[in-house]
């Protein structure tokens, strides 16, 4: 019943949080057109949008920015937007080979409008024979790369959340701020300060944690003592993150960024893999951090704790474990882990006061499909997340890739209610 009632909570605070959240078509004022194209997380430059009326009027022909970024602002009606295929890199190809689009631009909105690019893989052959199998396998196995990369990054971000419910139930929506709180602190030192990326980011890293630290402290354990309940605080969460949210887009603004270093790299290839060194250097990070919370959970004292202040509260202070130090170290972990997990997420694309909140459904998919509460179900969850993201564009469209990996969380958890590395538990 318990258990009942916080999923119901649960579902009832994302909702709340949904409908408070600022509209993503745009930043205010803003009415047109707008887009973003990227290669394996690379920024293309140079590319040429034409966009017309529905009658074929022109209205305005653009080239995309160094970010990759293009914007026409329109009045408000049905538009056709055609990308120059000759405009692209020789190795890029549009993904469904579409280069058009009809979106439709409303009132005082910012309409996004998609082009997924892709490596260019081997054109003219039929679909039936060998060099066709060759290039769909190709296809999926570039695919998959990135979704690993993808599922990476969110299971850095998804280990925080999912440390700090086991140790205190609390379900953070404002998780997704701390990672974006990451990505700008590293940016304030990379671009504001002169830094170069790395000590930038090892700053940032360690000022996340210090502000999770200060956020328990100062805050949550306040609540804690004071006997807030569950469903409380998880209401207050949602009103923390729209608190950071709008002081980061005071300070940084609605525009996209980008990091001074690692923004273009070449590809390097792998066999049917074209990726920028950067993703293999990050994803080694990504995955060392990972495996070094998730044993040091397993061997260290203050881990041990840690799973023993998750199993009952109460009798791991019977037993002499300071509760609230270990929490207060959690939140501190948590924090930090966020904030490399945003510094991640900004070398794979562009900054924005959003980034965090852009993927917080996924970082809840993959904390809630692995196990609440556990560190390494945090992991197996994200990647699978991750890879259903991306492979699924091989059968549906880009901008529906999101919903193979839901359709995968409602599947497991109508198995496993507990998730895939969860623990049943008897209830009454």
């Amino acid at each position: 019943m318990r258990r009942a009632v916080i999923a119901f909570t649960a579902f009832l605070g994302g909702l709340i949080f949904l409908l408070a959240s600022p509209a993503q078509a745009g930043p205010a004022g803003c009415q047109g057109l707008k887009g973003t194209l990227k290669l394996q997380g690379q920024p293309v430059n140079g590319v040429k949008i034409a966009v017309t009326t529905e009658g074929g009027q022109p209205v305005k022909e653009v080239t995309t920015n160094a970010q990759g970024t293009w914007e026409v602002p329109t009045d408000k009606g049905k538009f056709k937007v055609t990308l120059d295929p000759n405009s692209l890199p020789k190795n890029a190809e549009v993904r469904g080979g579409s280069n058009v689009r009809t979106p439709t631009v409303f009132e005082g909105n910012c309409s996004t409008v998609l082009f997924a690019l892709q490596a260019k893989g081997v054109a003219g052959q039929p679909q039936g024979d060998e060099s066709g199998e060759s290039s769909v396998w190709d296809t999926a196995a570039q695919l998959a790369f990135e979704g690993l990369n993808l599922g990476l990054i969110i299971a850095l971000a998804a280990l925080g959340l999912s440390l700090i419910y086991g140790t205190t139930g609390l379900t953070n929506f404002a998780h997704g701020e701390l990672v974006t709180l990451g990505a700008v602190l590293a940016y304030m030192f990379n671009v504001g300060f002169g830094l170069h990326l790395i000590p930038a980011a090892v700053l940032a890293v360690a000022l996340g944690g210090a502000f999770g630290y200060a956020q328990d402290r100062l805050f949550w354990g306040q609540l804690r003592r004071r006997g807030t309940g569950i469903v409380a605080m998880m209401i207050v969460s949602i009103g923390v993150a729209l608190v950071m949210r709008y002081v980061m887009l005071i300070f940084f603004g609605g525009q996209n960024e980008a990091y001074a270093q690692y923004t273009a790299q070449p590809g390097v290839e792998f066999g049917p893999i074209s990726a920028a060194p950067k993703n293999f250097v990050a994803m080694g990070i990504e995955l060392a951090v990972l495996l070094l919370v998730g044993f040091a959970l397993l061997r260290t004292r203050t881990g041990k704790a840690a799973r023993a202040v998750s199993d009952n509260p109460a009798l791991a202070a019977s037993s002499g474990i300071n509760v609230d130090r270990v929490i207060r170290i959690i939140w501190t972990l948590g924090g930090a882990i966020a904030a490399l997990a945003g510094i991640m997420l900004g070398l794979s694309q562009n900054l924005k006061y959003t980034m965090g909140q852009d993927i917080l459904l996924l970082i809840f998919a993959g904390v809630t499909l692995g196990g609440l509460g556990t560190a390494f179900g945090a992991l197996v969850g994200s990647l699978v997340v991750g890879l259903f993201i991306q492979v699924s564009t091989l059968w549906v469209p880009p901008e529906l890739k999101s919903v193979g990996a839901l359709v995968v969380l409602i599947i497991v958890l109508l198995v496993r209610p507990q998730g895939i590395l969860g623990r049943r538990e008897r209830i009454g």
